[in-house]
């Protein structure tokens, strides 16, 4: 699942005062996994771990995600110009 903004997701841990790994564990992936999420080095990730990861904010799903879009390897990667 796409997340709309790592920002969204950086204010609501911020709020809750939550840690990336605090986030990780229920979410069940490394902090380093929240860490791309929130500095958008990843853009997406599974609907099982979207999922963990609104329900441990107190969050609707499509506050933080776009549940109809995915990409492919979740990966933000800027292509070098020739």
């Amino acid at each position: 699942m796409k997340l709309h903004s790592g920002k969204i997701l950086r204010g609501l841990m911020d709020k809750k005062r939550l840690s990336n790994a605090d986030v990780a564990l229920a979410a069940g992936v490394g902090r380093t996994f929240i860490s791309a999420l929130v500095n958008g080095r990843r853009t997406s990730c599974t609907p099982a771990v979207a999922e963990r990861i609104a329900e441990r904010l107190d969050v609707p799903l499509d506050m933080l995600f776009d549940p109809r879009a995915s990409a492919v390897s979740g990966r933000n990667i800027k292509e070098n110009a020739a």
